[in-house]
């Protein structure tokens, strides 16, 4: 029995991260990225103790609707400030933070759920 669940193609699958990198969709990105269940984009964001509201300006415009946003902190998990939190509510969007394995690891299962989600990235 086959228990391999199915992914459209095309779709965002993370497939793998190291330092510096990811592989995603068989394609490796060498930086912070934003990944959407149909393409992944380049984030100019290197850490997560700094970010402010326009660190996600790309997410908010893009075309893309997500009901929420895994943030890969990096190393470990920090908690965005309220007022980044808020400028993502008031887009209708959920932001989760975790340590960025963790959030790869979360996008693909809710991936393969056909969830609205999307992953900020930040590099190891």
């Amino acid at each position: 029995m086959d228990i391999t669940p199915l992914v459209p193609q095309g779709s965002q699958v993370i497939h793998g991260y190291g330092p510096g990198m990811f592989r995603i969709a068989d394609t490796i990105y060498r930086g912070s990225v934003l990944v959407f269940p149909d393409r992944t984009m380049s984030w100019d964001v290197d850490a997560a103790d700094n970010l402010v509201a326009d660190d996600f300006r790309q997410l908010i415009e893009a075309e893309a609707a997500c009901d929420i946003l895994l943030l890969g902190c990096g190393q470990r998990m920090q908690l965005p400030t309220e007022r980044v939190r808020a400028e993502l509510r008031g887009h209708g969007i959920v932001i989760d933070p975790m340590d960025t394995g963790a959030a790869c690891r979360t996008f693909n299962v809710l991936l393969t759920e056909g969830r609205r989600v999307a992953a900020a990235l930040i590099v190891l």
